[in-house]
């Protein structure tokens, strides 16, 4: 029987002001779907598509690493950047 892969959300940078006003820094880690609850609903709205799909498999070949996708919240002061992979 194989291991079962986790699916890990990071947060990699927040750019503008550099801020994220729901209190998320670069370095936070959460397991999705188990701690999706944990994310700021309106980030978690535009990555969810993404976290989604690599948990169920999907591959992402524009991505440099086709097993992982990064993508931005909507903040457009502090876009808060997320990567989503396998683990």
């Amino acid at each position: 029987m194989s291991e079962e892969k986790k699916t890990i959300i990071e947060i990699v940078d927040i750019l503008e002001a550099g801020h994220c006003p729901y209190g998320h820094e670069i370095g936070d880690k959460f397991e999705y779907p188990e701690e999706r609850g944990k994310i700021c609903a309106a980030a978690f709205n535009s990555i969810y598509p993404y976290a989604l799909g690599i948990n169920i498999g999907a591959s992402f070949p524009w991505e440099e690493d086709p097993e992982s996708v990064t993508i931005c919240c909507p903040d457009y002061k502090n876009p808060v950047v997320f990567k989503i992979s396998r683990e």
